[in-house]
């Protein structure tokens, strides 16, 4: 059997339109006086597992991604910045790419894939990632849904209160067999590949099994200026 490559994938290709009007992508944005991309980048570093760490960028910030990094982090050589995609997926791809430009992609590849903006992912969650990759091809990290959701076909009213005890919350990582989600990821058509919001959904839409991972309460994303507060009194607890 050939070695089994684990690669972490910091997803960093978004501007963060819902930050509001800043000048600099949301990653970028200070939290406990250091960017909170390299808040999520050491979380995998500090991860013996993974044989490279990839973070996706888009083009026009690669080098002052890279240049944050040997600031904060220097000295570590497993981590590379490389151009994202038009979209996650496309990113995702990318990725997987280099992963075989590289002579590393093999069947028994996994890839955890991570929002740059979660800094707050734990060992274990990481841990449990990779674990489960190994064993089911795809895992993703879930929380249970604390509010009643309603769906509203129309967004004017409702059509539906589905079961809250059936109902999670995504977060990330999603990880998978790098190689496997790229086939799938080739087979779906426009219209599919349209509805797509996040990797996962490849294998749903294929009808294959993903395994789920607990996630945290406090793996949160920093999407808009108030999660910058919370990360804040996160940050110091």
């Amino acid at each position: 059997m050939q070695d089994s490559n684990v690669f972490g994938v910091v997803l960093a290709g978004g501007i963060g339109t819902r930050m509001g009007n800043v000048e600099k992508p949301k990653q970028f944005m200070e939290i406990g006086g250091k960017p909170i991309i390299i808040h999520t980048i050491e979380k995998f570093v500090m991860n013996p597992q993974f044989d490279k760490i990839l973070v996706l960028s888009p083009k026009q910030w690669i080098k002052h991604t890279e240049d944050l990094i040997k600031k904060y982090i220097p000295g570590i050589d497993n981590v590379v910045v490389i151009s994202g995609g038009a979209t996650r997926n496309e990113t995702i791809m990318n990725s997987i790419r280099y992963i075989e430009e590289q002579g590393k992609l093999n069947e028994d590849t996994i890839i955890v894939t991570h929002d740059s903006v979660r800094p707050f992912v734990t060992h274990r969650i990481l841990e449990e990632n990779i674990k489960y990759a190994k064993e089911f091809g795809a895992c993703d990290t879930v929380v249970p849904a604390t509010d009643t959701i309603v769906e509203s076909k129309d967004h004017q009213l409702i059509s539906t209160i589905p079961d809250r005890s059936m109902m999670y919350q995504g977060q990330t990582p999603q990880s998978f067999k790098a190689l496997h989600l790229r086939e799938l990821y080739e087979g779906l058509n426009a219209e599919e590949k349209k509805i797509l919001t996040d990797a996962c959904k490849i294998l749903v839409i294929k009808g294959e099994k993903v395994h789920l991972v607990e996630g945290e309460e406090s793996n949160i994303k920093i999407t808009y200026p108030y999660d910058l507060r919370v990360a804040e009194s996160l940050l110091s607890e």
